[in-house]
């Protein structure tokens, strides 16, 4: 199997320990993570070879977080070392009716000051068949958006298969600059992924008789949304995760994709959340995963949304579940059971 390659932010999570507010806090537990990060080290998990393209400091901390991936079986010989510092972000988890808070310090991150030229794609894209990238890319910094589209660009060029998350975030930019980005990128797109609101803060289509904040989802919105994307930006797949979320800690959690003019849905199951953190990227490593498998698309959907309901109950940001254990859960064991 070839392999799949990531680009991306790859940053540090610091986190009260538990179910800690920030201000209750003495002490945080570190890990290292990033979207396209999380997709590899799942993929990984699953038997794929993968490589991260980032670009960190050459200094301890970052070599650390080098290392974690390492241990996971994630390639890093495409790092590119420079910058002076790695982006950061904070998390308290939320509980019930008290939702996760999430706060920033990414600005000139070693990434976010990247230019075009610091990566070597031919040498990066040398064996793979996959290339793997989020909206929160681009997001990053000034050059990052043509940094992003180039690398797209590039993947194409290699013949490579370029699936891409949305992942809007707002506090990192504007809807209209991502929108202007993003629309820029997904000419180069095979596989687009998006959940509930994404499609619509980015790309202004909506599902009709939605709302996240009530928890109501209209499945046939949602097809409807996929096939206009597939319609305007020539995209082969669109998988959208469908979330309802009673609470912090509970939700229903299911997935649609739709190809070939047709929609598949996954079914849906209620979880009681670990950690929600890489949810939509274990999803989309489980696309992946059944893109290279050669799944046909009731299985892709049904693999893609059993792997990222798995991760749910598993801590911090990394899908660590093996293939038999998502196939088990994907064919009907959700007992919970000890395995002995």
């Amino acid at each position: 199997m070839k392999k799949v390659v990531g680009f991306g932010d790859f940053l540090v999570r610091l986190s009260p320990p538990g179910y800690l507010k920030f201000i209750q806090a003495d002490t945080f537990d570190i890990n290292y993570t990033g979207a396209e990060a999380n997709v590899l080290v799942s993929l990984s998990c699953m038997g794929v070879k993968t490589e991260l393209v980032t670009r960190v400091p050459d200094h301890a901390i970052a070599d650390s977080g080098l290392a974690m991936m390492r241990k996971f079986g994630v390639g890093v010989e495409h790092v590119v070392k420079g910058g002076e510092r790695m982006g950061v972000f904070y998390l308290e988890k939320g509980a019930s009716q008290r939702p996760s808070r999430i706060v920033y310090d990414r600005k000139y991150s070693a990434i976010a000051m990247a230019e075009p030229g610091m990566f070597d794609w031919d040498a990066a894209f040398e064996g793979a068949s996959h290339f793997h990238i989020t909206g929160i890319t681009p997001a990053l910094g000034t050059a990052m958006p043509e940094v992003s589209i180039g690398a797209v660009r590039a993947a194409k060029e290699h013949g490579l298969t370029v699936s891409c998350d949305l992942n809007y975030r707002k506090n990192m930019w504007s809807a209209d600059a991502a929108r202007d980005c993003m629309e820029k990128m997904l000419q180069y797109v095979d596989i687009l992924i998006a959940n509930e609101e994404d499609a619509d803060k980015v790309l202004g289509i909506r599902a009709a008789d939605t709302d996240v904040t009530t928890g109501k989802l209209n499945k046939d919105g949602y097809v409807d949304v996929a096939a206009q994307l597939c319609d305007k930006y020539g995209v082969r797949e669109v998988g959208i995760t469908l979330r309802r979320s009673i609470s912090a800690s509970d939700n229903e959690w299911g997935a649609l994709l739709y190809s070939d003019g047709k929609p598949y849905f996954s079914r849906t199951y209620p979880i009681h959340i670990v950690d929600r953190v890489g949810g939509g990227d274990s999803f989309a490593a489980g696309l992946l995963y059944g893109d290279l498998q050669g799944f046909e698309s009731q299985k892709k959907i049904e693999y893609a949304a059993a792997a990222s309901c798995l991760k749910h109950s598993i801590e911090l940001d990394f899908n660590l579940s093996s293939v038999s254990e998502i196939e088990l859960l994907m064919n009907g064991d959700a007992s919970g059971r000890v395995q002995r």
